[in-house]
C-alpha cells in the first residue's frame, strides 16, 4: 500500500456548497448498501460525500461492495478509501446514485458541470435503481433556469455542432474553458464541452441534440426513472 499524502488522503477541489443538507443526504443513501453490491457511483460534491459516508457504512458493517466509478475522481476517491472498482464491461450495477444540476418537478435532470455525463448516462441506463440526491437549491420550475445544458462534442465536430445549434431555440454557446490549465476543458474521453443557453427546452431535444453528427452525449437526462433524495 502507498502511504504518500496523495494516496491516503482525499480532498475536494473547492469548498462543498450547502454542505450539512448534502451530507444528510449521503448519510441517508449510504445506509442502503448491501453486502456484495455493485454501486454505480456518480460525480460531483454530492456523490463525493456520500462515497465517503458509504465507505465508513460498510466497514462499520462488515460488507464487502464494489463501485462502477463515473470518472477518474471518483475511481482516484474509492481507491484511497479502499472500495474495490469495476467496469460496465464486467459488471452490472445493482443500483447508482448520482447528484444534478437541475431537477424540474418531472424529475428531468441537467447534469455535467462536473464534464462526466457520458459515463454518468451509461451507468444510470445499465442500472436498475438510481438514486438522484440533491439539496433544495438544484429545483427548478424548468430545465434551464439556473445552468447551461452540456454538450460533449468531438473536437472534429465542434464548428458543425454550433451551427447546427442554431436550430434550436439558442441564446448562447460557450466552449468551457479550463481554469487550471491554458485553453479548453478536455474530457477522459478527449472530447470538447460546449456550455448551451436555451431558451426552452423541450422532452425531446435530448434525442435531437444526440442526432447531432459529432455529439457524444448531452446532459439533459429526460424521463429516466430516478428516485430524489433531498433536504
Amino acid at each position: 500500500m502507498w502511504n504518500n499524502p496523495l494516496a491516503t488522503h482525499i480532498k475536494w477541489s473547492n469548498e462543498i456548497s450547502n454542505i450539512e443538507a448534502k451530507q444528510h443526504v449521503a448519510d441517508q443513501i449510504a445506509q442502503r448498501a448491501k453486502d456484495g453490491d455493485v454501486i454505480g457511483i456518480g460525480s460531483g460534491s454530492t456523490a463525493f460525500l456520500a462515497l465517503q459516508s458509504i465507505a465508513q457504512y460498510v466497514k462499520e458493517k462488515g460488507y464487502k461492495v464494489t463501485a462502477i466509478p463515473t470518472s477518474q475522481e471518483v475511481m482516484m476517491t474509492c481507491t484511497t478509501l479502499g472500495i474495490p472498482t469495476t467496469t460496465l464491461a464486467t459488471a452490472k450495477p445493482d443500483w447508482a446514485f448520482d447528484g444534478a444540476d437541475e431537477v424540474d418537478p418531472n424529475h428531468n435532470l441537467i447534469k455535467g458541470r462536473g464534464g462526466a455525463m457520458f459515463h454518468e448516462k451509461l451507468v444510470m441506463a445499465s442500472s436498475p435503481e438510481n438514486y438522484i440526491l440533491i439539496d433544495q437549491s438544484k429545483f427548478v420550475n424548468h430545465l434551464g433556469q439556473k445552468f447551461p445544458v452540456p454538450i460533449e462534442v468531438d473536437q472534429r465536430a465542434l464548428h458543425l455542432v454550433e451551427t447546427k445549434l442554431s436550430t434550436f431555440p439558442v441564446e448562447q454557446v460557450q466552449l468551457r474553458q479550463a481554469t487550471a490549465k491554458d485553453g479548453p476543458v478536455i474530457t477522459e474521453a478527449g472530447n470538447l464541452i460546449l456550455d448551451v443557453h436555451f431558451s426552452t427546452i423541450d422532452k425531446k431535444d435530448e434525442v435531437r441534440l444526440a442526432g447531432i453528427p459529432g455529439v457524444i452525449e448531452t446532459g439533459l437526462f429526460i424521463d429516466y426513472d430516478v428516485n430524489i433524495l433531498s433536504i
